[in-house]
């Protein structure tokens, strides 16, 4: 599943080294099928975040795994408040 997401302010993320320019982020999580159920059900397995690289590495982009836990928390500490677009 893909989406983006919106920082109205720079922002952080735990376990990521340094602090990101406001703006709209795409967001992918990955899913596995949970076997063994009466019915269809399934389970995150990976959520990356699309980052602009760094000017040391000479990257013009990033793809990083990010806590979902950490992402909800740097959405809900934005001055903003966040906004998730489906």
């Amino acid at each position: 599943m893909r989406k983006s997401v919106t920082f109205a302010h720079p922002f952080s993320l735990d376990g990521i080294e340094g602090t990101y320019p406001a703006g709209t982020y795409d967001i992918a999580e990955t899913h596995e099928q949970v076997e063994g159920l009466a019915f269809i059900g399934y389970r995150r397995t990976r959520t990356t975040i699309e980052l602009p690289g760094t000017n040391v590495a000479l990257i013009s982009r990033q793809v990083v795994e990010v806590d979902p836990e950490d992402l909800a928390a740097a959405l809900a500490g934005d001055a903003g408040g966040g906004h998730v677009q489906p």
